[in-house]
């Protein structure tokens, strides 16, 4: 018996680096999968489902269940044909995990409005489609009495809630990845469903370029980068036994923390219409008395 034994997982991008790990670890938990891919190129370009049926066919070998998928997440009849894939198949849905993701990394001089429009789709678009299609399923099962325990895990970033260095358009995707998630919970869980973002650092086609040093392989011990580290606490969230909703989580290696979100500062109030002049001094005392923002990546 495993912790998702007889669940019905949905895993996007799941052909290789994370989303390969999870569904290894989900079917491992006794989740039955379904992997989809649609194969494309690090910046969203062709497809190939190959990668997904191999993953697939490493759950069966193993003695799991899982099914290959190779629909557009972002497109909306995709998203959906996805979803009832899985309640065809398995008779039911319990988990989404939203993981699939493109990068078209510029400085925002450069940057066009495509490279920008691209990422957008995938990371966004191709993160409402699937759940929304997912949550219509779960509102109709409760509205008829069979209300599960529904789950949702997002894909954000350090990059979303830090910033990053030539990547305004990943990082602002990622950022609302994860407020998008933080709202859904606050809506969804009349009906059963609980809701979750990781923030992971670990090595993928995403990474490995951008941070060669930081995500190299060592020749020994704990390879803290190994995208493995992270699916424990994906396979949790998705879990019937998950009783947290409405979090960020960033995780690398062992290691796990929540992220704190925007919080309201403490603020002046004059009782009166400010006069334009008074603003600077003001705002000076403001920011000496907040907390100092994270680090943007990449700033030196």
């Amino acid at each position: 018996m495993g912790i998702c034994d007889g669940r019905v997982v949905i895993i996007t991008g799941a052909g290789r680096g994370l989303g390969r790990e999870h569904a290894l670890a989900f079917a491992a938990e006794g989740a039955k999968v379904v992997v989809n891919d649609v194969g494309a190129s690090l910046t969203g370009e062709g497809e190939d489902v190959s990668p997904a049926q191999e993953v697939v066919n490493a759950i069966v070998a193993a003695g799991g269940e899982a099914i290959t998928n190779g629909d557009d997440i972002s497109d909306w009849d995709g998203a959906g044909n996805l979803v009832r894939a899985a309640i065809d198949t398995f008779g039911g849905l319990d988990t989404v995990v939203t993981n699939a993701g493109i990068v078209r990394d510029r400085m925002f001089v450069n940057m066009t409005v495509d490279d920008w429009d691209a990422v957008m789709r995938v990371h966004l678009r191709g993160t409402f489609c699937p759940v929304k299609h997912a949550v219509e399923y779960w509102r109709a099962e409760a509205k008829a009495g069979n209300q599960r325990e529904a789950r949702i895990i997002t894909t954000s970033s350090g990059a979303g809630l830090m910033g990053s260095l030539a990547q305004t358009n990943y990082a602002a995707a990622k950022a609302g990845i994860a407020t998008m998630t933080i709202n859904i919970a606050a809506e969804l869980g009349r009906i059963g469903v609980m809701a979750n973002s990781i923030a992971p650092s670990a090595r993928s086609r995403m990474t490995e370029d951008a941070f060669p040093e930081m995500m190299a392989k060592p020749e020994s011990g704990f390879d803290a980068m190994d995208p493995a580290n992270i699916s424990p606490l994906v396979v949790w969230l998705g879990s019937g036994a998950c009783d947290v909703s409405g979090r960020v989580f960033e995780c690398a290696g062992g290691e796990i923390s929540v992220a704190d979100g925007w919080q309201h500062g403490v603020p002046f109030d004059k009782g009166a219409k400010w006069e334009p002049a008074e603003i600077g001094a003001v705002v000076a005392d403001l920011i000496g008395a907040a907390p100092k923002p994270a680090t943007v990546y990449g700033v030196q």
